[in-house]
């Protein structure tokens, strides 16, 4: 099962891409809701290159890695990875209104489409607020 969010942030590729990327600024979008946090991100771009996520709940009650391999980088435009036996990838397309972030991946069996899509969608919206905010003081 394939799932699908996406978003449109209004700043330039560069700077979409730059956020998405880079460990700081995943530390600070990458969460589904206001009682999480990504405490820690490591990225090494590039095929074959690994990535790594820390979140955890902001009481301290639970926490979980998210990580894997890139398998396909296509700068300003492209990301693919596999996290596990699953897969994902990442669409950056520019347009009139900025820059619509698609990303694709492999759904599990433990929660629901809905709670799957509701969570990957709710971190998506996080990063677009986090770039248009970074601009704005820019």
């Amino acid at each position: 099962m394939r799932i699908t969010v996406e978003t449109t942030v209004a700043a330039p590729i560069d700077q979409v891409w730059r956020a998405y990327t880079t460990p700081a600024d995943i530390m600070a979008w990458n969460a589904a809701s206001d009682d999480w946090h990504t405490t820690k991100a490591t990225v090494d771009l590039r095929e074959g290159g690994l990535f790594s996520s820390r979140m955890e709940a902001k009481d301290g009650s639970m926490g979980f890695d998210f990580a894997g391999t890139f398998t396909t980088i296509g700068e300003h435009k492209l990301i693919e990875y596999s996290f596990g036996d699953r897969k994902a990838e990442v669409e950056f397309v520019p347009g009139a209104k900025g820059v619509v972030v698609r990303v694709v991946f492999d759904g599990e069996p433990t929660h629901s489409v809905e709670q799957q899509q509701g969570g990957w969608q709710a971190i998506l919206d996080n990063f677009a607020r986090h770039v248009q905010a970074k601009q704005k003081t820019s």
